[in-house]
C-alpha cells in the first residue's frame, strides 16, 4: 500500500482547513475502512457503538466503488486493492491532476476513473458501494445524495454528526438527521477516529458510519412530503405535534394543517418530535397526504 505521508509529499500539497482539507494519514484506519463493507469486519476495539441488525447481510458488492474526496489517494489505493473498478470525485484541480499522475497505470488499465468536479453537481457513476472520507462542510448534502441510490455506504463524518445519524427516539441527539438517515438504511457507527489520524488535525473528532440500504417497514407514498414533514416538525421540536403541524405549514406544504390535526391520533398529537419513531412520522405524512390539502408538490 502507498504510504499516506509519501503521497502528500509527492503531491507537494498541505491540507488546508479553510478549504475543508484534512488528509487521513493513519495506515490502520485506512486499512480498516474498506473492510466495513464486509459482514465480519475487524473493528477498532474501543471505538464501536454496537452491531448493526443487518450486518450479517452486508458483504457488499465491490465491483465498482465510489470515493468522494480522493485527496492524495491514500484511501483510493486501498479501494483499488479490493475493487474491480474505482471512481474518485475530487473537486480540487491540483489534487485531481495529482491522482491522474500517481495512478496513471490504474487509469490506463481501466480500473480507476478520476472525475474533477463537485460531488453535488457531477453525474454519479453506476457504483455498487461507496467508501469516502467526506468533506465535512458539505457532508450532509453529499450523504443525502448518496442515500437514495440504495447502495452500501461507509462514510466518515464529524463525530457529533455521526452520532445524530444513528440516534434513537427519546435521546438528545435524535432529530431530523436521524429520521431521514434511518428512512433509507440501517445506520451504524462503527469507529471513532481521533484528530491525530489526520494531517492537519481537524478541530473535532471524527467517526465512521456504515449504512446498509433497506426498504423501511412502513409505507410512504410521497417521499418528498415525508422528508419535508420531518423537517417541519423538528423545527419546533419543543412544541407538541399538534402545534408543530399547525405552525409549520409553510415548510411542510400543507394547505389545511387543521385537517391533519383533526384526523390524527391524540397520542401522537400530544407527543413531541423527539419522541416519534420514523414509522410515526410516516403515518402522519400519509395522513397529511390524504387530508392535508392539494398544495403538496413544491
Amino acid at each position: 500500500m502507498r504510504d499516506p505521508d509519501a503521497l502528500i509529499a509527492r503531491a507537494g500539497v498541505r491540507g488546508d482547513p479553510d478549504r475543508d482539507q484534512h488528509f487521513l494519514v493513519d495506515d490502520r484506519v485506512l486499512d480498516r475502512l474498506p473492510t466495513y463493507l464486509e459482514s465480519e469486519a475487524p473493528r477498532a476495539s474501543d471505538d464501536v457503538s454496537g452491531e448493526s441488525p443487518r450486518a450479517e447481510e452486508l458483504d457488499a458488492d465491490t465491483t465498482h466503488l465510489l470515493e468522494i474526496g480522493g485527496g492524495t489517494g491514500a484511501l483510493t489505493d486501498r479501494l483499488l486493492a479490493v475493487a474491480d473498478e474505482v471512481t474518485v470525485i475530487e473537486r480540487d484541480p491540483t489534487l485531481a491532476a495529482f491522482l491522474e499522475r500517481e495512478f496513471s497505470a490504474e487509469i490506463d488499465a481501466g480500473r480507476l476513473t478520476v472525475i474533477e468536479g463537485d460531488a453535488l453537481e457531477v453525474e454519479l457513476p453506476d457504483f455498487t458501494a461507496s467508501v469516502s472520507n467526506l468533506p465535512y462542510g458539505v457532508s450532509s448534502e453529499i450523504a443525502f445524495r448518496l442515500f437514495p441510490e440504495g447502495k452500501p455506504l461507509v462514510l466518515m463524518f464529524q463525530q457529533e454528526f455521526a452520532e445524530r445519524m444513528v440516534a434513537e427516539p427519546g435521546t438528545g441527539e435524535y432529530g431530523r438527521l436521524s429520521v431521514s438517515s434511518q428512512h433509507y438504511a440501517d445506520v451504524e457507527l462503527v469507529e471513532s477516529i481521533p484528530k491525530e489520524a489526520f494531517s492537519p488535525p481537524p478541530a473535532v473528532q471524527s467517526a465512521v458510519i456504515r449504512a446498509v440500504p433497506r426498504d423501511p417497514d412502513y409505507e410512504v407514498d410521497d417521499e418528498a412530503l415525508f422528508l419535508r414533514f420531518v423537517k417541519a416538525l423538528f423545527t419546533q421540536r419543543r412544541k407538541t405535534i399538534r402545534n408543530a403541524i399547525r405552525n409549520t405549514a409553510h415548510i411542510s406544504g400543507l394547505e389545511t394543517p387543521d385537517a391533519v390535526v383533526e384526523a390524527a391520533d391524540e397520542e401522537l398529537l400530544s407527543a413531541r418530535a423527539g419522541a416519534l419513531s420514523p414509522a410515526d412520522f410516516a403515518a402522519l405524512s400519509q395522513l397529511a397526504l390524504e387530508v392535508g390539502g392539494p398544495d403538496l408538490e413544491e
